[in-house]
């Protein structure tokens, strides 16, 4: 009688491969963590930055809205697009404020004209020119 030889998976299939993967999904990683490190240092320091201070119904149909701009290059005209909303926080009225080259930080005192009577008022963004 024949022995039963024991029944292998390398003998039919081959041999498994290594773990090359791991040294692919290293390499990933690292690129990976480099990359979130570099965009988290990029854009906390953002080289325009605005803070609402204040705001001031002036009129039925104006507000008032006190902000301050940061810049790092003071060479740069900064455009503050800056919004006045009623009640309901539907858009009442909308301008664009250009702060000329000068200091790097300023503070500004600008009205809105509004359609109708504002309740708050708020920095949508600002831009270089």
């Amino acid at each position: 009688m024949k022995e039963a030889q024991e029944f292998s998976y390398e003998d039919r299939y081959g041999k498994a491969g290594g773990n090359r993967w791991i040294a692919y999904a290293f390499a990933i990683s690292i690129v990976g963590l480099l990359w979130i490190f570099w965009a988290g240092l990029h854009h906390a320091n953002p080289s325009i930055s605005s803070q609402l201070i204040s705001f001031e119904v002036t009129g039925e149909k104006e507000i008032s809205l006190r902000y301050s701009i940061n810049r790092t290059d003071s060479d740069q005209v900064v455009i503050c697009t800056l919004k006045a909303l009623d009640q309901d926080k539907s858009v009442v009225g909308q301008i664009d404020d250009t702060i000329p080259a000068g200091e790097r930080f300023s503070q500004q005192v600008t009205a809105i004209p509004t359609r109708s009577a504002p309740f708050t008022a708020s920095i949508a963004r600002c831009r270089a020119e």
